[in-house]
């Protein structure tokens, strides 16, 4: 593993408070960049990880105080146990029943992403939470007001005097905190992973067969041991006539990014379904039959989706099977279950 910017830093904090009297050593974390990973994409070095930063950034990740009603957390639509995804929800459901119009992306690799969301409408980790937050369906509140809210509660004067050198609770920390703990979001330890590091797992005969055909039909998009290129694409699927979800159109306000949507990571991809931006496929099986037999000639279409006026991609039942097999060998159970990512209220 190679590490990035290691070290310790010492952060002394007083309180003359009666309610809060301490000395506190605020220690960096360890930031690695996995050997098979290529470098980070965002800038940490402004707000790197910290004991105390890290565990604020936890705890507000669970905190349903961030939405308006006190119902909508972070983790609620981000679920450890489906690498923090909206396990079996086509699209997120929000505060007062609402419901979304996309799929929840996971939350892993974070920092080696350049943009986020299906539409990379926010570009910054450290950005990145707003948008939820003060998103009317999904949150609907403000930092303001989650500061305000904050302030009533001991054991967060306490956290953010200890995280932060200005000790105040503010949307610029809040968002720090939260940026914190999800750069510290790596997934890197699945059985791929080790056997591509030569850490001692050995694949089957199948999932051998099925990385030889990724690496030959799906690798164009799904690059790098992230296995996403990050970029933009409409990968042929029929438009939703009751959403008309214009993807990063909607960003760009260009035609050509009309129907072009982020190609999401396929790490941990067992676990997150369903699939799509609009989460129309339950399972990786209909994911494929997709591809092989159900690509669209749709405004946009990806010019690797279409060969010689033949659309989609020519997979046979066993190569789909393969394929399958080797995707399952990208779930990282370690992260899944990391207890480092789980926060007990």
């Amino acid at each position: 593993m190679k590490k990035v910017i290691i070290g310790l830093g010492v952060l002394l904090l007083w309180s003359c408070s009666r309610e809060e009297e301490y000395i506190e050593v605020n220690k960096r974390l360890e930031v690695n960049i996995p050997a098979n990973f290529p470098p980070m994409v965002q800038d940490i070095s402004d707000n790197y990880p910290t004991e105390k930063g890290f565990e604020l950034g936890r705890k507000l990740f669970y905190d349903g105080r961030l939405s308006a009603d006190g119902t909508i957390s972070c983790s609620f639509c981000h679920e450890q146990g489906y690498a923090f995804t909206h396990h079996g929800h086509d699209f997120s459901h929000g505060i007062y029943d609402q419901v979304g119009t996309r799929n929840a992306p996971a939350v892993q690799n974070m920092v080696f992403q350049g943009e986020y969301f299906y539409d990379g409408a926010s570009n910054s980790i450290k950005m990145l939470a707003i948008a939820p937050i003060h998103n009317p369906v999904e949150m609907d509140e403000t930092l303001e007001t989650i500061a305000v809210k904050l302030q009533q509660d001991s054991s967060y004067r306490t956290l953010f005097k200890q995280a932060f050198d200005d000790g105040q609770i503010s949307s610029g920390n809040i968002l720090n905190a939260l940026a914190q703990f999800m750069t510290m979001m790596v997934s890197a330890n699945s059985r791929y992973d080790k056997y591509v590091r030569n850490e001692g797992e050995v694949l089957t005969p199948q999932e051998l067969q099925g990385m030889a055909a990724f690496q030959e039909k799906c690798a164009s998009c799904h690059i790098t041991d992230l296995f996403t290129d990050s970029a933009f694409r409409n990968n042929g699927l029929p438009p939703n006539p009751y959403l008309n979800d214009l993807g990063r159109e909607t960003v760009t306000g260009f035609r050509t990014d009309r129907y072009k949507f982020k190609v999401p990571s396929l790490r941990n991809v067992e676990k997150t379904a369903p699939y799509m931006h609009d989460g129309r496929f339950g399972s990786l099986e209909s994911v494929l039959n997709f591809y092989a037999s159900g690509v669209h000639d749709t405004e946009n279409l990806d010019p690797l989706l279409t060969n010689n006026g033949v659309l989609g991609i020519t997979l046979t039942e066993e190569e789909k099977a393969a394929i399958i097999a080797f995707l399952k060998t990208l779930t990282d159970e370690e992260f899944i279950n990391n207890p480092l990512f789980y926060y007990q209220t």
